[in-house]
């Protein structure tokens, strides 16, 4: 079985950016101090995302988050094809 790479990319591009740090960061507007050691990581690691309660970074986080993902999911079913080509030929 093979993974379209291009599903799978914009799958997990929405998931991450769209479910975990938008989610988490809209939450954190409601309700301050959600999520913030989540929120605290996720800034450590994109550039230009601050954790700090407004809407705007939310947007970017969200942003940062979904090409995160779709560069991720992309790898990771490219990875997935390449290494299920290469098992099934050797199990030939």
């Amino acid at each position: 079985m093979r993974l379209d790479i291009k599903t799978t990319a914009i799958t997990v591009g929405l998931i991450w950016g769209m479910g975990a740090v938008l989610m988490t960061g809209l939450a954190n507007l409601i309700w301050p101090g959600y999520g913030q050691a989540f929120l605290d990581v996720v800034s450590s690691i994109y550039p230009g995302y601050h954790a700090t309660a407004s809407l705007g970074q939310v947007v970017a986080g969200a942003l940062y988050g979904s090409l995160d993902g779709l560069i991720a999911g992309a790898v990771f079913a490219w990875l997935y094809n390449f290494v299920g080509a290469r098992v099934q030929s050797n199990s030939s």
